[in-house]
């Protein structure tokens, strides 16, 4: 057996997946150093793990993000969870899920009468998304509501919130649909991912089966102006037909 290496082939065949990375963020066709990946999609790999991280622990812009809401020309609530801060927020999802009480008495006490849809603004498990996507989103789609003569709550930001918190922010705010904009469990590749989750007949105690999603809004995933669009017909249907959840399709036919 000879001791000389074998030389590596000058003109190794291509990845046939390397194509595909045009069309997607996923970690496709990194190629292989040895039986390793390469240095660089290493690298690469614990960079996005970090924005991923930090993206978990980011902040709510809120004094911000509540002056910039001024624009809609409508109330605005600035309201928190049970969660007392990010650590305990993380640990104990049951208590992003509900109102502080203080937070409860307050909508409680100045909420309109009724209304048709409740838009609540949230943090979720990314603050980044809410923070850099949430306004582009609502330029496109309250005005489509308005024209619509639906009859809009206050908006409503929320801190340490979960998605079923905006069970108990619409039932205080006698809504009958509730939706909420929430900074969606970061990716590898989508640190700022934001979810929009609508739910008909809002009520404490609902499961994920009452509620229609629309997700990865971002410039790299589904556009504001799509987004936009899609909600406003679920919306729109949702109402006329009462209900949402598994019963409700999507049937736009809307993809970006």
């Amino acid at each position: 057996m000879s001791d000389t290496p074998t030389p590596l082939p000058e003109n190794p065949a291509p990845d046939p997946w390397l194509g595909l990375r045009r069309y997607t963020a996923a970690r496709i066709a990194l190629g292989r150093t040895g039986t390793s990946v390469p240095l660089r999609e290493l690298l690469a790999f614990r960079l996005a793990h970090a924005h991923a991280r930090d993206a978990v622990y980011s902040l709510l812009e809120t004094e911000r993000l509540l002056g910039e809401l001024e624009e809609f020309k409508l109330p605005i609530y600035h309201v928190r969870s049970q969660a007392e801060n990010r650590s305990q927020y993380l640990q104990r999802p049951d208590l992003g899920r509900t109102l502080h009480e203080d937070s409860s008495r307050a909508l409680q006490d100045s909420a309109p009468a009724s209304s048709d849809v409740a838009l609540v603004l949230a943090d979720g498990l990314s603050a980044t998304a809410l923070n850099q996507h949430a306004l582009p989103l609502l330029r496109l789609l309250v005005p489509r509501l308005q024209q619509a003569s639906f009859q809009l709550a206050p908006l409503t930001v929320a801190e340490q919130a979960r998605v079923a918190l905006s069970d108990e922010i619409g039932v205080a705010l006698h809504a009958q649909l509730v939706l909420i904009l929430i900074g969606e469990r970061p990716g590898l590749s989508s640190p700022d991912s934001l979810g929009a989750y609508f739910t008909y007949g809002p009520r404490p105690g609902l499961t994920d089966d009452a509620r229609n999603c629309v997700s990865n809004i971002r410039p790299e995933g589904l556009s504001y102006p799509a987004a936009a669009e899609k909600l406003f017909l679920l919306i729109q249907e949702s109402l006329r037909r009462q209900l949402s959840g598994v019963k409700l399709k999507d049937e736009t036919g809307l993809l970006e």
